[in-house]
């Protein structure tokens, strides 16, 4: 684990997009925070969303790809000296779950924490809340070329 890891470092948009080599419109985090190996960030759903339009008509439901890809982002912060110059791309996603559906108006908030990393892999449990009530969990992983 990087040695600032083991303190706390909070990122907004900008400094955000320092690390992520994501750009609009699929930059997905509003803000990031990292504390003792565990990345929390947040995305506030608007309503204005391109993903929302026509998912669904008269009820705007955030699509489940769309949760499991803002984790995804979120994974990348513990990881910035890694992607300098690389691009992540996931190789996994298993045991999905979707619990609530994120609507327009929540503030969608992640936990993805770092299981292990073997051979260019990283292996992460992810987790994602409106409100402290679970939304979606996740076992991701992805390789950093």
């Amino acid at each position: 684990m990087p040695a600032w890891l083991s303190g706390s470092i909070r990122m907004n948009r900008e400094e955000l997009q320092k690390i992520l080599p994501h750009r609009e419109a699929m930059f997905l985090l509003d803000k990031a925070y990292v504390e003792e190996g565990i990345a929390r960030a947040q995305k506030f759903i608007t309503g204005d969303e391109w993903f929302l339009r026509g998912h669904f008509p008269g009820h705007p439901v955030v699509p489940g790809v769309i949760l499991c890809e803002i984790l995804g982002q979120s994974a990348c912060v513990l990881f910035p000296d890694e992607l300098a110059g690389k691009t992540p791309f996931f190789s996994g996603i298993k045991n999905a779950r979707f619990r609530r559906p994120v609507v327009p108006g929540d503030t969608f908030s992640t936990e993805v924490e770092l299981v292990r990393k073997s051979m260019g892999f990283y292996f992460l449990e992810a987790k994602g809340f409106v409100e402290g009530e679970l939304c979606v969990e996740a076992q991701l992983s992805f390789a950093i070329r």
